[in-house]
């Protein structure tokens, strides 16, 4: 798009309102004052202009949104969408150098970690004056575990788009056979029926996957014993605590007792054909995977399969993660009330449920799950009883590249390159290295 082209979509009135056909004889330094005092005056202002909002949404979310959209500008008849679709793999990427560029969105999508960070750049414009003036916008409607992601320092920042959490996926066949006829509630009693599960099967099989290159349910662990993760107001590592350690020591326990593969994902042919020949019987993801293990098991392994929350240590609920995308206003757009509705909307409990049958995406209203689509499906409904207990990572930048280390360290313990005291000491100098930057800011008043 031409310069020109932005000035008169964001309503700078045509220079030939201003002035007759002669003005095709005047220098061009004449036509471009003549275009400010238009601009300045508006001598002519086009009340019906049209607005264009350029959205940035994520993956397969940026091409299904489409569909949405008829129905927003039928209501919004003065507002255009202009959607991006950005890949996954390049987005965090992408909105760091439309930052830095000065070339941000109108409105744009975000992974709930990715929050802290954008808004240390100030680069998302708050959102609770807004939130205040519109009795619409209801935030007790959303998963209350999943909203906390999108608030820092007592502000809005985002609101949920979709959720998203982790969860336990099994065969209820295999099972049944250990004497469980329903999913355990502890993870001692899941312990017990995993060895059934492990012993029944032999040296080639196993209970549980849990790739040696995902944080997350170590993490999810350290949570459910109400391990701090990082100490001191978020500026230095705390895995050297005795809760991470017990988490720590009931994950490895897995490994190595065998109940668990010591494989990465990339190690994993093709996990669902593992799952239906029952390599394993219990694998932690996401609800992503709903959709997939209905498409790629087998007929004979469709009845056989169900979800269920995680189970807890002692008579606490288990805790999974907060996690999911969110809608963030661009602080230097100057298109921002339009890009407001267009929020608003994508948000709205009837959008959400029509979102979910494109995607899969879970809806973060709770209203939107009475849709039978929902409702009515046995898988889901375990998601719902989990986004009930869900609790969110630190909220700092930095979490991203922690993540990853506790993935690197807890990898080098299951394969024995490390100990465990090794490896939390090691775990905890790299945390602290991540933090410096945030500790030099916190020592001068300033917001990291």
């Amino acid at each position: 798009m031409t310069k020109g082209e932005r000035r008169e979509e964001n309503g700078i009135p045509d220079v030939h309102c201003i002035f007759s056909g002669r003005l095709k004889s005047i220098g061009s330094r004449l036509i471009r004052l003549a275009l400010m005092l238009g601009a300045l005056t508006g001598c002519h202002s086009d009340p019906g202009a049209v607005v264009t909002v350029e959205f940035w949404a994520m993956g397969q979310e940026g091409e299904q949104v489409q569909v949405l959209l008829p129905e927003f500008e039928r209501r919004h008849p003065e507002i255009r969408v202009r959607v991006q679709q950005i890949p996954w793999s390049a987005a965090h990427e992408k909105l760091l150098t439309a930052y830095a560029g000065d070339a941000m969105p109108d409105l744009f999508q975000l992974g709930n970690t990715w929050i802290p960070e954008f808004v240390a750049l100030r680069a998302i414009e708050p959102l609770d004056q807004r939130l205040r003036d519109d009795p619409a916008a209801v935030l007790a409607d959303f998963f209350p575990g999943i909203l906390v992601t999108n608030r820092l320092d007592g502000q809005t920042y985002a609101l949920p788009w979709y959720v998203d959490t982790r969860l336990l996926f099994y065969r209820t066949d295999l099972l049944s056979a250990t004497g469980f006829a329903q999913p355990p509630e502890t993870w001692e009693d899941w312990r017990k029926a995993m060895t059934v599960l492990k012993v029944a099967g032999g040296s080639m099989r196993y209970a549980i996957l849990l790739p040696v290159n995902e944080w997350q349910l170590l993490v999810i662990l350290a949570l459910q014993h109400g391990a701090p993760l990082l100490r001191d107001r978020d500026q230095y590592g705390d895995f050297q605590n005795p809760r991470f350690r017990e988490a720590f020591t009931f994950y490895l326990s897995l490994f190595e007792q065998g109940l668990a593969p010591p494989v990465s994902n990339t190690q994993m042919a093709n996990l669902y054909q593992e799952f239906a020949s029952g390599t394993f019987a219990l694998y932690v993801s996401g609800p992503w995977n709903i959709g997939e293990f209905r498409r790629r098991l087998p007929a004979a392994v469709q009845p056989h399969w169900n979800t269920a929350p995680l189970p807890g240590f002692g008579a606490d609920p288990g805790l999974s993660l907060a996690g999911g995308a969110s809608l963030a206003l661009s602080r230097s757009s100057p298109r921002q009330d339009a890009a407001w509705k267009l929020l608003q909307f994508l948000t709205e409990p009837e959008q959400q449920a029509r979102f979910y049958s494109l995607t899969g995406d879970l809806p973060a209203r709770q209203s939107a799950w009475a849709d039978p689509a929902l409702a009515d499906n046995r898988y889901a409904q375990a998601f719902w009883h989990q986004l009930q207990h869900v609790q969110a990572t630190p909220p700092i930048p930095e979490w991203e590249r922690i993540a990853n280390k506790i993935a690197y360290y807890a990898e080098l313990t299951i394969r024995k390159q490390k100990s465990m005291d090794e490896a939390l000491a090691a775990l905890d100098r790299d945390v602290d290295r991540i933090l410096e930057k945030r500790r030099w800011l916190l020592s001068r008043s300033l917001t990291p």
